[in-house]
């Protein structure tokens, strides 16, 4: 693991403490907090699996 693999992973953990902290602002309840993470994992999903298949 270089020293670039580090601040990636570092930057990659505070990015989702902020995004952690952005949904603790909103006050969600833990169902709209959960059907809201798994549509954004599904939308990422897609665009992976659509570059993916462009790209081969």
């Amino acid at each position: 693991m270089s020293e670039f693999d580090t601040v990636q992973m570092i930057s990659l953990l505070g990015f989702l403490i902020l995004a952690g902290s952005a949904l603790v602002g909103q006050r969600l309840n833990w169902k709209k907090g959960a059907v809201m993470a798994l549509t954004w994992a599904g939308i990422f999903v897609m665009c992976f699996l659509f570059i993916s298949l462009a790209t081969s």
